[in-house]
């Protein structure tokens, strides 16, 4: 997305590939996501590729995360037991805490923060 953002034309799947070092399958299924979620315009044909639908100050990082991977949920239990075995939870709330801050973190960045940044 940030490569998107910063390109003046459609970038296309070859390219994103290429500069993430990811393969071009994958690339191609993330970008159908976010295309499907109106995050990117999909333009086929010798110039195509992609670009941004709305502005880069309106995406916020966590609905590009969430878009991709779904949304973050923040578990009581790391180890997902209803009832803990011990009179004190072990790690008590850094789980909790750790992805509430990783959440708000997501949610205060756009994507134009990273898109400019030199």
């Amino acid at each position: 997305m940030v490569l998107i953002a910063r390109a003046a034309e459609s970038v296309n799947v070859l390219q994103l590939a290429a500069s993430t070092g990811a393969s071009r399958h994958h690339v191609a299924k993330v970008m159908q996501r976010l295309v499907k979620d109106n995050f990117l315009i999909s333009s086929r044909g010798p110039n195509g590729g992609f670009h941004l639908k709305r502005p880069a100050q309106q995406i916020t990082l966590l609905q590009i995360f969430e878009s991709i991977d779904g949304a973050i949920t923040i578990e009581k239990c790391p180890m997902d037991n209803p009832i803990c075995p011990f009179t004190k939870c072990l790690m008590g709330n850094l789980i909790a805490d750790v992805t509430r801050e990783i959440i708000d973190y997501l949610e205060r960045n756009t994507l134009a923060d990273y898109a400019w940044e030199e």
